[in-house]
């Protein structure tokens, strides 16, 4: 199908960009849609009130919920709804804390960094209006993590993905202090432990790129930091992001690793290709063309399968690199 008959703009009202895969992205919704259609008559077998943990949501989650259970699935299964219910306090009364002038001044300018290529908060004041209240009001809440750049691209699409300014808040909250607990503190502790734990798990899997990327000089932080930090968005295309966080929302952080090691196994040969290290970064910044990473139900196929079983001993490797 000819690059022209598609719009410039994503469902999610991301510009595409331009070296964006047309001719893949074709091949890959000519099967999608057939599979979205036949995973929501599967979904309708599953009663709102039955998301509590089994090995039947398990699968189903991973093979991607349906955009109009997502934000249910994702409040029941991440702990939000708990966390809402236990809270002594209800969003709209938490919103009416905001007034730490400092954190207030640094959450605006952030504002229009978020998503420049997305109509929706470049075109209209309503979203980044609530982009502000969500956050300011997780930072005022949260004296520890306060604000820090990255959750600005996470309650963003949480955002967008559930049309809900109260749900984006708990999803975000449940995110940062029950998921990811140590990602977002000064220190990071979380997020460098759990880079030192891809190393080792590169090492162990794909010897040959760990002994690239040792030789060229590349640290892991400079190129998967953001990968962690922002969820994969802004870094992957939004369906693909989405289906990720369905994933991590059900089964937590241990999704991050997968991803992540799932995109360096597939783009293996790019990574080789490379001679110095300004070659290597650009290869890690521009994994989002892939084929098998536009094609999101492939790619989640892969997350499950490319990088083998490691569950069993990542709390051990955790506690052996944790900061």
């Amino acid at each position: 199908m000819a690059k022209s008959s598609y719009s410039k703009v994503d469902e999610y009202g991301f510009e595409r960009p331009d070296n964006f895969n047309y001719e893949a992205y074709d091949e890959f919704m000519s099967k999608y849609m057939r599979i979205l259609t036949r995973r929501s008559l599967r979904w309708n077998t599953i009663k709102d009130s039955s998301y509590g943990k089994s090995n039947t949501l398990k699968r189903f989650i991973r093979k991607g919920i349906p955009s109009d259970r997502r934000v249910a699935v994702w409040m029941s299964t991440s702990g939000a709804n708990k966390l809402r219910e236990e809270s002594p306090y209800t969003y709209q009364e938490l919103k009416k804390k905001i007034s730490n002038k400092g954190l207030i001044d640094t959450i605006q300018i952030d504002l229009p960094r978020t998503f420049p290529d997305n109509i929706y908060f470049t075109n209209h004041e309503h979203l980044p209006q609530q982009l502000f209240n969500v956050l300011a009001t997780f930072a005022h809440q949260n004296t520890e993590v306060g604000y820090c750049q990255g959750l600005n691209y996470i309650a963003g699409l949480l955002l967008l993905a559930t049309k809900s300014e109260e749900a984006s808040f708990w999803l975000l909250k449940t995110l940062v202090e029950k998921i990811l607990p140590k990602y977002y503190i000064p220190s990071m502790s979380g997020l460098l432990t759990d880079l030192d734990v891809l190393n080792v798990l590169i090492q162990k899997s794909e010897p040959a790129i760990h002994q690239h990327i040792q030789n060229i000089g590349m640290p892991w932080a400079l190129g998967t930091t953001k990968w962690f930090i922002c969820l994969y968005s802004e870094v992957l295309p939004t369906e693909t992001v989405l289906r990720i966080w369905d994933c991590l929302f059900y089964e937590g952080s241990k999704i991050l690793l997968r991803v992540a090691i799932t995109l360096i196994k597939i783009h293996k040969p790019l990574i080789l290709q490379t001679s110095e290290l300004s070659e290597l970064i650009a290869c890690f910044r521009n994994m989002r063309s892939h084929e098998n990473v536009i094609n999101c139900h492939q790619f989640m196929t892969d997350v499950f399968k490319l990088p083998g079983s490691f569950s069993s001993n990542l709390d051990k490797l955790r506690r052996k690199h944790q900061k």
